[in-house]
């Protein structure tokens, strides 16, 4: 495969700071094949107008953040939109959907447009509505009211249950329109669910106060519909960290329990055509008694069997495992960012040996746990791989000794690497 400069120095820059990369993560995806048919065949539902909904559940390290990133990759190369929203009790809470909706639209992007997108996206819906009017014989001096006639009949089903999106859309055409930029970006901010909007600016567009709970369930439905008609048939949305609802106060964990059973059941009844919504936690909060388990409606939902034998996990349920890195894998891995670093003095030096030594020590230096490695080894491959690419004389056989400082690693990581059990830390 030929990657390009620019490509390949995003994934390495990412994880030379210990990130998982925004793009090209088919280069490095590792023990992901057994997803590819059932992916495709759900982004295909998504095409056709269907919606999806999938729990991802893996242990810290098992490369959930991978998994969705590489999937939401996938749908935009199929021209759908994505979005990852990191649920926390005080940024996002999961029982506030305006909240999430506010962060999916500062997160949407497309294969053309890093977050956020809504603008580009809104822009080319008006867009397509102009050329569908001129092409059923709309004449010029009659495009307003052509356009605004077809805006009308695309939305007629978000109108029922959120009349103010339509509304602010028809505001901010007319913002534009009128060569107010201020107003424009006022009006669509309060599409996107910001909070605090001039008063001026909501009053031009006839709308008032902020977006709610329940609003917020009509707005996705209508960006869906602006999406699929400006060219994207499909959103991708991550609710990534869901675990953190554990240890929220229990009245915000069973509302936002609710929350999500809510959004389950409202993707399985075709409200959100063309939606992929996707979530990510812990065994301990599917299993748990302060997870799913808490909820019996939600738990009834999630519900997968799972055997002991992984390989005969099935890809299409709605709940899937990571099973996380074993040496072997975590090496392949390695060999994989080696060889995309380029370089022949690199590939050279650093054999498939000495990558297996690494991954090996740095396991070691986390107890052996090589599920909690990938980060950490992959941040320090990159970091030999550099001195070998700068300095002829760097040998990291002879001159690289492999540190962990406290300062670096996670909370998780740093209780993997404890010597003892008076080291770990705990949440009391």
């Amino acid at each position: 495969m030929t990657v390009s400069a620019a490509r390949r120095r995003e994934v390495i820059d990412a994880l030379r700071h210990g990130a998982v990369p925004q793009a090209g993560l088919d280069l490095l995806a590792v023990g992901l094949s057994r997803f590819d048919k059932a992916v495709s065949a759900e982004l295909d539902t998504l095409v056709s107008g269907g919606s999806v909904f999938k729990a991802v559940r893996g242990e810290y390290g098992s490369g959930k953040t991978f998994f969705t990133r590489w999937l939401a990759e996938q749908a935009k190369r199929r021209g759908m939109a994505a979005a990852e929203v990191q649920v926390s009790e005080n940024e996002t809470p999961l029982h506030k959907l305006e909240t999430v909706f506010r962060r999916l639209t500062e997160r949407l992007s497309t294969a053309s447009y890093p977050p956020s997108a809504m603008r580009p996206v809104v822009d080319a819906w008006f867009y397509v509505l102009e050329e569908d009017a001129l092409t059923a014989g709309a004449e010029p001096a009659d495009l307003d009211k052509a356009v605004e006639e077809l805006l009308n009949q695309r939305l007629t089903a978000v109108s029922r249950s959120a009349p103010t999106f339509a509304a602010a859309l028809r505001g901010y055409r007319t913002a534009v329109s009128a060569g107010d930029a201020g107003t424009a970006e006022a009006i669509l901010a309060w599409l996107g669910g910001q909070p605090n909007v001039a008063a001026a600016a909501r009053r031009s567009a006839g709308v008032r106060g902020d977006l709610d709970h329940f609003g917020a369930l009509g707005f996705l439905q209508g960006l869906l519909t602006v999406l699929r008609d400006s060219g994207h048939p499909g959103l991708v949305l991550v609710l990534d960290e869901v675990e953190t609802l554990q240890r929220v106060r229990s009245d915000a964990r069973d509302k936002a329990l609710n929350s999500l059973r809510q959004l389950i059941d409202e993707v399985h009844s075709g409200r959100f055509p063309g939606l992929y919504l996707l979530i990510t936690g812990t065994p301990t909060f599917y299993d748990g008694p302060q997870g799913v388990q808490r909820l019996a409606p939600l738990a009834q939902r999630l519900s997968t069997d799972f055997m002991g034998d992984l390989r005969f996990d099935n890809p299409r349920a709605i709940q899937v495992r990571l099973p996380g890195f074993a040496l072997d894998s975590l090496g392949e891995l390695g060999r994989k960012v080696r060889d995309l670093y380029a370089g022949d003095r690199v590939v050279s030096v650093m054999d498939d040996a000495y990558v297996s030594e690494l991954a090996e020590a740095v396991s070691g230096k986390l107890g052996g746990q090589v599920g909690v490695a990938p980060r950490l080894f992959l941040r320090k491959l990159v970091d030999v791989m550099d001195r070998v690419d700068q300095f002829e004389d760097f040998d990291p056989r002879r001159h690289y000794a492999l540190t962990l400082s406290a300062s670096e690693l996670t909370k998780v990581e740093r209780n993997a690497a404890a010597g003892s059990a008076e080291e770990v830390e705990l949440d009391l």
